[in-house]
């Protein structure tokens, strides 16, 4: 019982200290107004563009098509329809009266467009006109063929229905695209705060015990604790901070999709989480907490080593390496889940989390894959425990100088 008080107290210290720390509260700030940035990006791009008036472009049709039904006005584009005076509108492009002259002509029985500014065309607007001109031209091609309206809107508005069948009656059946496009997304969003939140945490924990052994203050807090019981503490303590900004992020979320936009965000991540599975969100849920503890393990073994809170950047270095390795890695995945690199180090405790529950989602793999990946994370979560428990006990007192290995050297060389 006075083993666990001290630990709950220890944990309680440290999670209080924290949670009121700047750098916790401007950390947490930060992922609310990246979310922020993300939610309201269509009022604050208008915010800054709103004030541009749309673009006046004037269509010369030469042909004997109707084709005004496509080129429809919006807030970006005000489109001319049926001009006829080439040189009357081209004195106007000059005066800045217009910004652009579309000449549409038949050449050859296809569909030719010339733009003429006197000030290029926005990026934006170039693509959107370029995009109505393509389909201009489809529906011109269509026209020439003597159909009447409803066949060529037949034409025009065709889709493929596509469905997909496993022949392998022992496989569980293939995912659909819509499947793994969602599970796409949720396993880049996982990533991300996999991410982040070791970026934040490990360093934490590191610098936290860095900083009571660099002040001396850890000789005098392991007289009454026991080491195994102050390492336990911080990882917990630090594990409930990353807990808490989890739910903290996780409620500004749920608060923006419900209330801003009439919901529209809750039905967009509605439609994303309606393609997955529930076995999928409980991998995604159990590799990201696996994850983050893994490293919190690692971090407080860090900070045993350092002989002062100026030498964590330097023991944590290897370990932010690998997390970016990770983190690219599963970028590249975004393109394409089922490559050789994404297999294998899906398989990495340090990167699986990252990884894995990519290939749950967007790739077609058996349900023993993600239980070896996730068996090998809670082994290497287990025999790092045990190693980092045994090593603190002896680290966290030894003042040494030099790099990791040197550091590691030197505190088996004195507690051997």
């Amino acid at each position: 019982m006075a083993i666990l008080s001290k630990f709950n107290l220890l944990m309680k210290q440290l999670y209080k200290s924290k949670i009121k720390s700047k750098s916790f509260i401007l950390m947490t700030c930060l992922y609310v107004v990246v979310m922020s940035v993300a939610v309201f990006w269509s009022d604050i791009k208008e915010l800054f563009t709103g004030d541009d008036e749309a673009q006046q472009i004037a269509i010369v049709n030469e042909t004997s098509a109707d084709l005004s039904g496509i080129f429809v006005s919006n807030g970006d584009m005000t489109f001319i329809q049926d001009e006829k005076d080439v040189s009357a509108l081209e004195k106007r492009v000059k005066d800045g009266k217009l910004d652009a002259i579309v000449t549409i002509n038949d050449q050859g029985g296809q569909l030719h467009a010339e733009i003429a500014t006197f000030t290029p065309l926005k990026l934006n607007d170039q693509s959107a006109l370029s995009s109505l001109l393509q389909y201009a031209g489809q529906h011109f091609a269509v026209q020439q063929l003597s159909l009447s309206p409803e066949q060529a809107a037949q034409i025009m508005g065709a889709q493929t229905s596509i469905t997909t069948k496993n022949l392998n009656e022992e496989s569980a059946g293939g995912k659909s695209e819509e499947e793994k496009q969602s599970g796409l997304v949720v396993s880049y969003a996982v990533g991300i705060l996999i991410y982040f939140f070791i970026s934040t945490f490990l360093s934490m924990i590191t610098t936290e015990i860095a900083s009571e052994k660099g002040s001396r203050a850890m000789e005098m807090l392991l007289v009454s604790v026991k080491p195994a019981t102050h390492f336990k503490a911080k990882i917990a303590g630090v594990l409930l901070l990353a807990l808490t900004q989890m739910g903290i992020i996780a409620v500004v979320f749920l608060i923006y999709s419900k209330f801003v936009k009439d919901g529209m965000v809750w039905d967009a991540a509605a439609s994303i989480i309606k393609e997955l599975s529930v076995g999928y969100v409980i991998y995604a849920i159990v590799f990201l907490l696996l994850t983050v503890i893994l490293y919190l393990i690692i971090g407080a073994l860090f900070g045993s080593l350092v002989s002062k809170v100026e030498e964590a950047g330097q023991v944590l270095m290897p370990a932010m390496i690998i997390t970016m390795i990770g983190f690219y890695v599963m970028l590249t995945g975004m393109g394409n889940p089922d490559t050789l690199i994404i297999k294998i180090f899906s398989y990495i405790p340090l990167t699986s989390g990252m990884i894995m529950p990519m290939r749950i989602g967007a790739t077609d793999i058996g349900s023993i894959v993600p239980l070896l990946s996730l068996g090998i994370l809670i082994v290497t979560i287990i025999v790092v425990y045990l190693f980092s428990l045994s090593f603190y006990k002896r680290s966290v007192l030894t003042y040494s100088s030099g790099g990791v290995i040197q550091k590691i050297k030197t505190v088996l060389k004195v507690t051997t």
